[in-house]
């Protein structure tokens, strides 16, 4: 679990997704109120998205969609419950 987090390759099952969405949640709320009023709270905000880009494009490829798919809106909630495509499809094994 957590093989590469900030990589774009790959398939993610449903629960390292719901993982990675409550690690985003901890850690940006973490920030925010550390740095609350900062200008610095940018550069620690950019590594946190990256993660779950990466984490939301890899969840998309395990449903057998392109990454860019994660940017339809409610799509992150569908990938939270629906199932994955079975066996191994263009973006690797299950």
């Amino acid at each position: 679990m957590f093989k590469q987090p900030f990589s774009f390759d790959g398939r993610i099952r449903r629960t390292e997704y719901c993982l990675s969405i409550l690690i985003y949640g901890f850690g940006a709320g973490i920030i925010g109120v550390a740095l609350a009023g900062s200008s610095a709270v940018a550069i620690f905000y950019i590594p946190a998205i990256w993660f779950m880009w990466a984490q939301g494009a890899k969840r998309c490829h395990d449903r057998g969609n392109s990454g860019w798919w994660q940017l339809i809106p409610f799509y992150g909630l569908w990938m939270m419950f629906a199932d994955s495509m079975p066996g191994n499809n263009e973006y690797g094994p299950n």
